[in-house]
C-alpha cells in the first residue's frame, strides 16, 4: 500500500487512541501485523509550548516504524508549526478531525472542525505548505444527523493536499453508539481519488473482509476491536491474504503476551505506572475466560508489579487447566 511517498507492507492500520496507543501498545500491535501504527493524538499547542508530557507521547522505537503521528488543534498556523516540530519523529502526519471527547470539542478541535469544512481546508493547506511528509486526515460522518458532510470535508482535504482519508462513519453526536454505517465509506470511496481507510466496528476478522467487500475501501483501521486481542490483526491479514485463519489464542498464549506487554510497559515507564496502566489491558486480555470477573478484581487490588505478575500466573494457568479439562 502506498500513501504519498510512504510504502506500507499491508493495509491494516492501528487507530490512534488517547490513553491506549502508547509505545508499548504500538510495539505489541506491530508484532501482530499492523502495517501502520499511530501515536495517541498529540496537542499542537502542547508541542509549540514545549510541554514535556506532550513530547513524551512521541517516544518511539525503531521496531514500530512506519509510525504515524496524529496532531490535534484548531488553529492552522499552530498546527503547521507543530507539524514541522514532529516531522522527523514519524513517517506520516495525521490530523484529528473526529475526536468526540467534550474537552477536545470545547477547544474547537477534533470533531468540532466538522462544522467548519473551510477551516479544515485551511488546516490541511497550512500543513501541506511546510512538510512533504505523507499527510492524512481522520474524520467522522459529520457533527450530527442533520449535518452529515463527510464527502464535502474529504473533498476539501483532498484538494488542499491530503494523501488519504480515514472515515469513522458515525457522527460526533453518536459517539460510539449504534452501528458504523459502512455504506458511507463506499460513498466516500466513489467521491475522492485518494485512498480511503475504513474505520468502525471491526471486532472479528470477518468484519474486516465484509467492510472491504461492501465499501471497496483501500485499507482498514482497527480501534476498540484490538483491545486485549492483537490476534485480530493476525487473523485479518490471513483472511485478506486468502489463508486459513490460525487457531484462537489459548489462555497460555494470552499469559505470554500479557507478560511481554507488562515488561515493555515497565521498561518504558517504570513499575508504578506499569502497574496502574496495565490494569485495563489485563482486564481485556482476560475477556471470555472463566473467572475473569474475579481476576479483574484481583488485578485492581494489586499493589506492585510482582503481585500483578503472580495474579496473572494464577489466573491464566487455571484458565488453561480448565480448557484442557473440558477438551478431554
Amino acid at each position: 500500500m502506498k500513501i504519498g511517498s510512504l510504502h506500507l507492507t499491508n493495509n491494516i492500520w492501528l487507530a490512534p487512541m488517547a490513553g491506549i496507543t502508547n509505545l508499548p501498545y504500538r510495539r505489541i500491535m506491530k508484532r501482530f501485523g499492523a502495517g501502520l501504527v499511530f501515536t495517541e493524538m498529540v496537542s499542537a499547542n502542547g508541542l509549540i509550548h514545549s510541554g514535556r508530557r506532550t513530547r513524551e507521547l512521541l517516544n518511539t522505537s525503531s521496531d514500530e516504524h512506519p509510525l504515524g503521528i496524529q496532531l490535534f488543534g484548531d488553529d492552522a498556523e499552530v498546527l503547521a508549526r507543530a507539524a514541522v516540530l514532529v516531522e522527523e519523529d514519524g513517517d506520516l502526519l495525521d490530523i484529528n478531525l473526529g475526536c468526540p471527547v467534550r474537552k477536545v470539542v470545547r477547544s474547537g478541535a477534533g470533531s468540532a472542525l466538522l462544522r467548519s469544512p473551510e477551516k479544515v481546508g485551511q488546516i490541511v493547506a497550512a500543513i501541506r505548505r511546510v512538510t512533504a511528509r505523507p499527510l492524512t486526515v481522520k474524520i467522522r460522518s459529520g457533527w450530527d444527523r442533520q449535518s452529515v458532510n463527510f464527502i464535502e470535508t474529504a473533498r476539501i482535504a483532498e484538494a488542499e493536499g491530503a494523501d488519504a482519508i480515514t472515515l469513522h462513519p458515525r457522527t460526533r453526536c453518536q459517539g460510539f453508539s449504534g452501528q458504523a454505517d459502512w455504506e458511507q465509506i463506499r460513498q466516500l470511496k466513489e467521491a475522492v481519488r485518494i485512498p480511503v481507510i475504513g474505520s468502525g466496528d471491526i471486532f472479528i476478522a470477518e468484519d474486516a473482509l465484509s467492510m472491504v467487500k461492501q465499501s471497496g475501501c483501500d485499507g482498514i483501521m482497527i480501534g476498540r476491536g484490538g483491545y486485549g486481542n492483537p490476534w485480530l490483526l493476525r487473523d485479518i491479514k490471513a483472511l485478506l491474504d486468502g489463508q486459513t485463519q490460525p487457531s484462537p489464542p489459548t489462555p497460555l498464549d494470552r499469559l505470554e503476551l500479557a507478560q511481554q506487554h507488562l515488561a515493555l510497559y515497565t521498561q518504558t515507564y517504570g513499575p508504578r505506572k506499569a502497574m496502574l496502566d496495565m490494569r485495563k489491558h489485563l482486564c481485556w486480555y482476560s475477556r471470555g475466560l472463566e473467572g475473569a470477573a474475579a481476576f479483574r478484581s484481583a488485578v485492581n487490588r494489586a499493589q506492585s508489579v510482582t503481585e500483578l505478575q503472580q495474579v496473572m500466573l494464577d489466573f491464566f494457568n487455571s484458565a488453561q487447566a480448565t480448557v484442557e479439562s473440558a477438551s478431554q
